[in-house]
């Protein structure tokens, strides 16, 4: 699903215009982002009943490049991520 189409549902489902509901889409998403960067400590930012998003670190290890067989260095690097709640997960009817 694009980024329009998940506008234009929650304008549907809101009954508000697509510039509302746009809006108020993008002060969702800036907030989990705004969120994140506040969790540094941590790494952890909860929403109630949707989930967890979780910042993880992964150390520099050794790796093999798959068409040469040589032996590579891959660096350290951050993932996100996310955790369904029990209720989210229900409402998706995985148990």
């Amino acid at each position: 699903m694009s980024k329009a189409e998940f506008i234009s549902n929650v304008a549907a489902a809101g009954d508000m215009s697509n510039a509302e509901a746009k809006r108020m889409v993008e002060l969702v998403f800036g907030e989990i982002e705004a969120g994140l960067k506040r969790a540094k400590k941590d790494g952890k930012y909860t929403i109630g009943t949707f989930g967890t998003f979780t910042i993880t670190k992964r150390p520099a290890r050794k790796g093999r490049n798959p068409r040469t067989g040589e032996e590579i260095k891959i660096k350290a690097s951050k993932s996100l991520r996310f955790r369904p709640s029990s209720n989210l997960k229900a409402a998706a009817g995985i148990k």
